[in-house]
């Protein structure tokens, strides 16, 4: 179902929901789903209270929520201020929103959002559209920036031996100031895990290319997992990455991207993500509790 709503000093949202979850979609500012959750527990996205609410300007603000980008990232390109109204259509089981072409870009955002109607399930379509009259290439580049004190979930592809298995099957990319000797980090066997502390302020990040299609995220007793296909055709982005999170003492992006792409005038490319939402997660610690909890929602 869906009505409109006001939400943290924003006159304009819409609220999708079941019997399960909601989504809190604004149409004052976006697109951008600021909240995702149980009805009536907590919200699994971070939310800055001192932005919340706000419009126009020409000041880039994170909000919080989930939003989408182009890549690769680019001080001022990535950065246009998504500061105004967006268009809400109604359709079947959820809502498309659609910003404005940037002025700076000639780029459009549009997330086309449909939510199950009976199940804690999510589907995107996340569309960059080119109002250019030329042809660019940028990559599509989805980000859920969620709240403090949980858990990324990174799977690696199937664990071989040598000398059975000569090929590489994955790829991490690290930044400048990646340090993995950073005690947040769990660097497993079948799963890498970045923790979120409030009271560590140094940045991290981390790129993988992910074969399984999935990354997830653990706090609030839930589990917040995101899927997207695989696509063969192209490079990804950040050599060569479908997946990143990056955290500081605020909050954990995790993050999804598609290959880079020529989007012709008036063209367009597209990102799908599904998320999953799961109840009574236990705490984890290691790559041993993610397993348990794999073997009981799979």
């Amino acid at each position: 179902m869906l009505e409109e709503v006001a939400y943290g000093g924003w006159a304009n949202c819409y609220r999708l929901f079941n019997d399960q979850v909601d989504l809190i979609i604004t149409g004052d500012v976006g697109p951008r789903i600021i909240r995702f959750g149980y009805i009536d527990q907590v919200n699994l996205f971070k939310e800055y209270p001192q932005q919340i609410g706000k419009v126009g300007g020409d000041e880039w603000l994170i909000f919080g929520g989930h939003r989408l980008w182009h890549a690769p990232e680019a001080q001022p390109r990535t950065y246009f201020p998504d500061v105004e109204p967006v268009l809400i259509q109604e359709i079947e089981n959820g809502l498309v929103a659609t910003q404005k072409p940037e002025g700076t870009t000639g780029i459009q955002k549009q997330i086309e959002i449909t939510l199950s109607q009976d199940e804690p399930e999510v589907y995107l379509k996340q569309r960059l559209i080119n109002h250019n009259l030329w042809a660019i290439e940028t990559a599509p580049w989805s980000l859920s920036v969620m709240s403090p004190g949980g858990t990324a979930i990174l799977p690696l592809p199937p664990r071989g031996t040598h000398p059975e298995c000569l090929l590489p099957t994955s790829t991490l990319t690290l930044w400048p100031y990646t340090d993995l000797s950073d005690a947040r980090w769990v660097l497993g066997r079948k799963f890498f895990l970045l923790k979120q502390d409030p009271t560590i302020n140094k940045p991290q990040k981390m790129g993988m290319f992910i074969p399984n299609g999935w990354g997830a995220y653990a706090n609030h007793g839930c589990l917040f997992k995101k899927q997207v296909p695989l696509q063969f055709e192209g490079i990804y982005p950040d050599m060569g990455v479908n997946f990143e999170v990056f955290t500081n003492d605020e909050m954990l992006e995790l993050e999804t991207l598609g290959p880079l792409e020529s989007i012709p005038p008036s063209g367009q490319i597209e990102l799908q993500e599904h998320w999953t939402l799961y109840p009574d997660i236990p705490l984890i610690q290691s790559e041993e509790d993610v397993e348990d909890i794999l073997s009981q929602i799979d």
